[in-house]
C-alpha cells in the first residue's frame, strides 16, 4: 500500500523522500510501521518501473536533494488502485484483547488502567484536532471536492477516537454500577447472617 500512499502524495506536487518520510511521521491517515528505509526503497522501485521520475538538486548548504515526480504512468496507476475493489477496514484492538482477561485484575487496578486508556484516547483526539488546524494549508486542495474529502478523513478519525471515549466512559460506570450493587449484595447478607446468629429474645 505505500508505493499507492506515495504516488498520492507524489500527485499533488513533486518531494523529497524526506517530505514523504515528515508526512507519514505526523499523518495518521497516511500511516506506515515500517522504517525510513522502507520508503526509499519504494522510491526507488518506482522509479525503476517509471512511475516516478528523480530529479537531483545541488545545495550548497548540503547533501543533493532528490525530487520525485509522478509520471503519467504513475497517475494511471494510482488511479487503477484508487478504482480497485474497496477493503474492509481490519480493525485490531490490542487493548480489547486485555479487556477480555482483565477480570482477574481487582476493581482499583481495572479502574485505573481504563482510566489510563481513556487520558491517552483524549490526547489523541486533542492532538488530531490540532493537527487538523496546524496542516490545513498544507493538504492538497485543488478542488472543493478534493478540500471535502481530507476534511472528512479528518473527521472520520476525531469520531473514532469520539466513539472509543463514549465506549471507555460507558464501561467504567457499568463496573462502578456493577461494583456497588456486589457491595450492597454482600452487606445484606452479612446483615442477615448477623440475625440469624443472634436472635431477639
Amino acid at each position: 500500500m505505500i508505493e499507492y500512499a506515495i504516488l498520492g502524495l507524489l500527485s499533488w506536487k513533486p518531494q523529497t523522500g524526506y517530505d514523504l518520510k515528515q508526512i507519514f511521521r505526523q499523518s495518521l491517515t497516511m500511516y506506515w510501521s515500517g522504517g525510513n528505509n522502507q520508503i526509499y526503497r519504494t522510491l526507488v522501485k518506482l522509479h525503476e518501473e517509471g512511475l516516478v521520475t528523480r530529479d537531483i538538486e545541488d545545495s550548497d548548504s548540503g547533501p543533493a536533494r532528490k525530487i520525485y515526480t509522478i509520471t503519467a504512468s504513475g497517475e494511471e496507476a494510482l488511479r487503477e488502485w484508487i478504482l480497485s475493489q474497496p477493503e474492509v477496514p481490519d480493525i485490531k484492538n490490542e487493548f480489547l484483547i486485555r479487556m477480555a482477561w482483565a477480570d482477574q485484575l481487582s476493581n482499583e487496578e481495572l479502574d485505573d488502567l481504563l482510566s489510563r486508556y481513556q487520558e491517552e484516547v483524549n490526547y489523541r483526539w486533542i492532538m488530531q484536532h490540532e493537527f487538523m488546524e496546524r496542516e490545513v494549508d498544507k493538504q492538497p486542495n485543488r478542488s472543493e471536492r478534493e478540500r471535502l474529502l481530507w476534511e472528512s478523513i479528518s473527521k472520520n478519525w476525531i469520531m473514532t477516537f469520539e466513539r472509543e471515549m463514549a465506549w471507555v466512559q460507558t464501561l467504567r460506570a457499568d463496573l462502578q454500577k456493577l461494583s456497588k450493587q456486589k457491595s450492597k449484595t454482600k452487606s445484606t447478607a452479612n446483615s442477615y447472617k448477623f440475625e440469624v446468629s443472634h436472635p431477639k429474645d
